[in-house]
């Protein structure tokens, strides 16, 4: 396909920070790959670039964070030429492609989900999208729809499930003033405690238990954007250890 003007519009949804939305290459050098990085929104694209490197076409914008929260995100990208419109969640930011081509010139599949390996360095190091997608629309093709009625020739489905298996996590929200306290472990010599978190506060204080028999304590805190922990033991010289990461 060889066209001036595109419009590539879909919903996802995933707990994964990393991973192929979709993908198309050509043998011109031209090539457009929608990804999550670091939980962030990365569209690369190139119209065309020259061996001389006097025209160097790859262009890559970034938009975006903290996507992998398991919430629906949508995404419009619309091009015409050099001028692009790419809109997550309602936020559109506008750009124009480095280089001097209009057209985007692909001559092999598109994929959704992943990209297959090409043997470049840049398809070995990608991770392939997990999670969900819905209203996958390009070019006017209702590429999900097509996808489910077997219409889409030749294509390579492989383990896909026309449904969205929702996680098992139930998130717990804390407003500052709130905490969950919970029944302690007497007479155990091991404690381990495992969570996931996020909030946008520099400062806090995540965990706090104090030890049996007046033992000392252990705390887990938020300070200035790091994690430290701080255990406290009253029976040793050394009775503090402080662990900041």
């Amino acid at each position: 396909m060889k066209t001036l003007k595109d419009v590539i519009s879909l919903k996802f949804k995933t707990s994964e920070s990393e991973g192929v939305i979709f993908h198309g290459e050509g043998q011109q050098g031209d090539y457009i790959t929608l990804e999550l990085k670091k939980a962030k929104l990365v569209l690369n694209l190139n119209l065309g670039s020259n061996q001389l490197g006097s025209i160097y076409g790859h262009t890559s914008v970034m938009t975006g964070s903290l996507l992998d929260d398991h919430h629906w995100h949508s995404i419009i990208i619309e091009r015409h030429g050099r001028n692009i419109n790419l809109t997550l969640d309602r936020h559109v930011q506008h750009f124009r492609t480095n280089g001097e081509f209009d057209y985007l010139d692909l001559d092999y599949e598109i994929t959704f989900g992943g990209m297959p390996f090409s043997g470049k360095p840049s398809s070995n190091s990608r991770k392939n999208f997990k999670g969900c997608m819905e209203s996958i629309n390009y070019n006017g093709n209702n590429i999900t729809d097509l996808a489910k009625r077997k219409k889409l020739e030749p294509s390579n489905v492989g383990n896909l499930s026309f449904s969205c298996v929702e996680p098992h996590t139930v998130p717990v929200f804390f407003n500052a003033t709130s905490y969950l306290e919970v029944p302690g472990r007497p007479s155990q010599d091991l404690l381990s405690v495992s969570f996931l978190f996020r909030t946008w506060n520099p400062n806090g204080l995540l965990v706090f238990s104090n030890f049996a028999d007046g033992l000392g304590n252990v705390e887990i805190d938020i300070n200035e954007g790091k994690v430290s922990v701080h255990i406290n033991v009253t029976q040793v010289k050394k009775n503090r250890i402080d662990i900041s990461s």
